[in-house]
């Protein structure tokens, strides 16, 4: 045949069969008998087997090729893979053939060995499980904890390294079957693929969408009276497994009766605490609560306190940054039966029927007296009385007084007050005795016959004490009424000033209804255990008028006792050297505890005053300085309608004269209004101006003037008397009510009263007024109404929805508007 023919078969040859062929041949050609031997080299020898892939790694259910190669002594090479034995030392992971292929059976390792002759080679086979593949999520959207079900191929057993990850974050596996995982989507996982990991392979991915949960709480801002529980609920959206909330509450906070949605905080000390609710599903997810408490016991008094400065310094809720439109404004109205011309008060931690209340009491001209609770909204009517009923006193046909432009019976047709007169001036409470004090007038229209009386009520129910009421009479030596006693006339008396509740005594102050009748500046004091009369002063007796009003004011005291008032227009003869010398027309007067004048200041201009109606008394007294030794112990300042203030020794006022005052400076128009004072500044609106702040100085005990700040916006007739919340010194917010629309014969127009909030350090800086945004306008305004600020809340008596017609004339005659942080 042809030579490449012959060299193609040739190659064909098994290397082994024509070794053997070799040796055989070698075997056969020997010498012939007697001939000489010819001497041939040893033939090599195989001295190992190597058996590759060297260590490999397979995936199961696919083949491995293997070869065995032998290594001769004489350095070469030759393939013996078809020719050895092969073994599987596991042939659970795989077995093999005789043609050194491997077949994959399931994860594992095993020895693969080759055997030819005397020599063998191995080497380990890894197997891998195959690729896993996710065929579906049940459920395929879900929040964090959300349970999922991964369904596929290939997952193998739950090992070492095999895991679940959700967006790369890894998920713990309650359950893991070849073709079936059971997990939950992490905390911290956010949409994105599902990726199975397992024998170190990655499945494909499969998309899970990740619905957040989201924590909120409500109410998520206020105030809080030391020891009032508030009670905390936490939304968790998206808490697809019902998990809820844990609770916590920064140092010095208590919280009880949790649950995973509620708890309850409480503190016994004052502060500012954080209260927060963290998800049980997803502890990345939390919202907080943040509550200022307060040891405010109460307001107790008109304009706070005795000093009557206006000033609530342990104000712990409003500051500053969140006194605005995004986070405070209107939180309810309550009804009531009439206009409040009162001023609120308000007392912290009180245990009505069991149950532990900050309540909020409201005086009507409809002779009620209402009991709210301080902070529930919608509002909440603890109690209500009507003061003239036969378990307050009152007699068959008695009714509020008729007091408006037509069919009054007090005034003269102007309607001052509008529609009727039942409480006008401020009651006080004594919380030594859980006591309000508070004075009626009402009338019987048959006769007509008046009654003014002074009710001791129980704040607890509502009920009159100490065998109250009295009713209010008395005498005093004087000539006015034509003789030598002057005699109280409940009908004609106007008992507009606040009481004074002063070392066990309720001091009563009145005027008169638009300068009306035969009227006197009375000032009458009543045992306050007792309700039994133990003075009376007229500070008139002999000439009439001299009422004292003060624009709704309260007599101020000093830390001895004594009493501060103005009066108005009327007589002043003081000066005389001869009787009578007791008559005190516009001025201001020291009263002992006795009501005796102990000193007074008349103004130089008083008989100007007289004759054009410029009240001295217009505007209310404010106790400035109160030093408990030293010359000088008791600075007090006031003014009136002819816009002059006076700063005066309280001890020693100096008598008649301008130049006796220690200083005198004007606003720009009348005043009709009781100033504030805090960290050395006094605050007050005159008509038709702005709120103006001078600052004191307390090295010389003087204002400095002019003013040092005062407010953009003006306020119309009767101008403001404003009030200041601050935490100690810090955070002074001035709060004052523009009521110039006060919608009586006189006023010119009918509308909401308007609040006011200002930065205390600087007037030109509004905070916050309630025209601004949608829902914040209170009840139709009353004149010389002052704001109450208590717990985080401010609080507006109004006239509701009543524009000056008869109460029963609109739906709303009357409204307590409720001004605080909003709860979202």
């Amino acid at each position: 045949m042809r030579e490449s023919l012959l060299r193609t078969v040739w190659a064909s040859v098994p290397v082994a069969l024509l070794t053997g062929l070799a040796l055989l041949l070698q075997g056969c050609s020997s010498s012939p008998s007697g001939a000489p031997s010819t001497t041939q080299s040893a033939p090599p020898t195989i001295a190992s087997l190597n058996v590759s892939p060297a260590n490999p790694s397979a995936v199961a259910g696919k083949g491995q090729q293997f070869t065995a190669t032998g290594n001769y002594s004489n350095g070469s090479q030759q393939d013996l893979t078809k020719t050895a034995s092969w073994s599987s030392s596991n042939t659970s992971v795989s077995t093999i053939d005789a043609s050194g292929m491997a077949a994959t059976i399931q994860a594992g390792s095993t020895t693969i060995s080759a055997t030819f002759g005397s020599v063998s080679g191995s080497t380990t086979l890894t197997v891998v499980a195959s690729a896993p593949s996710i065929t579906s999520l049940t459920p395929n959207s879900g929040t964090v904890g959300t349970p999922v079900t991964v369904s596929g191929t290939n997952f193998g057993a739950a090992q070492g390294t095999n895991t679940v990850t959700f967006n790369g974050i890894t998920a713990t596996a309650t359950s893991w079957s070849a073709t079936s995982i059971a997990v939950t989507v992490p905390s911290g996982a956010t949409t994105g693929n599902v990726v199975v990991t397992a024998g170190g392979q990655a499945s494909n991915g499969v998309t899970f969408t990740v619905t957040q949960i989201s924590v909120s709480v409500t109410p998520v801002r206020g105030g809080a009276t030391t020891t009032q529980p508030i009670q905390l609920t936490a939304t968790v959206t998206n808490d697809v497994g019902g998990a809820g909330v844990s609770w916590t509450v920064s140092s010095g906070g208590t919280l009880s009766g949790q649950t995973t949605s509620t708890a309850n905080f409480s503190a016994a000390t004052v502060g500012t605490y954080t209260i927060t609710a963290t998800s049980k599903a997803d502890n990345t997810k939390s919202a907080s609560a943040t509550f200022a408490v307060t040891n405010l016991a109460g307001v107790f008094t008109y304009h706070n306190d005795l000093a009557r400065d206006g000033g609530n310094t342990s104000e712990y809720a409003l500051t500053l940054s969140n006194v605005n439109s995004a986070t405070f404004g209107k939180l309810f109205s309550c009804t009531v039966d009439g206009a409040i011309y009162a001023q609120p008060l308000w007392v912290a931690n009180l245990t009505i029927n069991g149950a532990q209340h900050n309540v909020v009491f409201v005086a009507t001209q409809h002779e009620s007296l209402y009991a709210f609770d301080a902070d529930a909204s919608p509002c909440v009517q603890v109690w209500h009385v009507n003061l003239i009923d036969s378990a307050h006193g009152g007699t068959t046909g008695e009714s509020s007084v008729p007091s408006g432009p037509s069919g009054f019976l007090v005034g003269g047709g102007s309607g001052d007050i509008t529609p009727e007169v039942g409480v006008t001036g401020t009651p006080v409470i004594d919380p030594s005795t859980n006591t309000l004090y508070v004075v009626s007038k009402s009338v019987i229209v048959s006769g007509p016959t008046f009654f003014q009386r002074l009710h001791a009520i129980d704040l607890a129910t509502g009920n009159e004490k100490f065998s109250g009421p009295v009713t209010i009479s008395a005498t005093y030596p004087g000539t006015r009424d034509g003789g030598t006693t002057d005699t109280f006339d409940p009908g004609v008396q106007n008992q507009r000033p606040g009481l004074a509740l002063v070392n066990g005594i309720v001091y009563i102050a009145w005027a008169s209804h638009e300068d009306v009748g035969l009227y006197y500046g009375w000032v009458i004091g009543y045992s306050a255990s007792t309700l039994s009369q133990v003075s009376v002063l007229n500070v008139t007796p002999n000439v009439g008028a001299g009422g004292i009003w003060m624009s709704g004011g309260a007599p101020a005291a000093d830390s001895g006792g004594n009493l501060y008032l103005i009066t108005g227009n009327g007589a002043f003869d003081a000066n005389s050297a001869t009787a009578p010398n007791n008559d005190y027309g516009d001025s201001f007067l020291q009263l002992s505890s006795a009501l005796k004048v102990t000193s007074y200041f008349t103004p130089t201009d008083y008989l100007n005053d007289q004759a054009i109606d410029l009240d001295f008394g217009g505007g209310g007294a404010a106790v400035v300085l109160d030093l408990p030794s030293g010359t000088l112990k008791h600075l007090v300042i006031g003014g009136g309608k002819d816009a002059a203030l006076y700063l005066l020794n309280g001890d020693s006022m100096g008598g008649l004269g301008d130049a006796n005052a220690r200083q005198r400076f004007t606003l720009a128009s009348g005043i009709f209004a009781t100033g504030a004072f805090w960290n050395n500044h006094f605050y007050i609106a005159a008509a038709g101006v702005p709120l103006v702040s001078y600052s004191f100085n307390s090295t010389t005990n003087l204002f400095t003037t002019p003013a040092s700040s005062q407010s953009a916006a003006s306020f119309g007739f009767p101008g403001a008397t404003p009030s200041v919340s601050a935490n100690g010194n810090a955070n002074g917010i001035v709060w004052a009510l523009d009521s110039s629309q006060y919608c009586t014969k006189q006023s010119p127009g009918c509308g909401p009263a308007v609040l006011h909030a200002y930065d205390a350090t600087n007037l030109a800086t509004e905070l916050w007024n309630s025209s601004q945004g949608t829902g914040n306008a209170a009840g139709n305004a009353v004149k010389f109404t002052v704001p109450t600020v208590a717990n985080g809340k401010v609080y507006v008596g109004t006239r509701g929805n009543n524009t000056g017609g008869v109460t029963s004339s609109t739906t709303v005659p009357g409204e307590l508007d409720a001004y605080g942080l909003l709860p979202q």
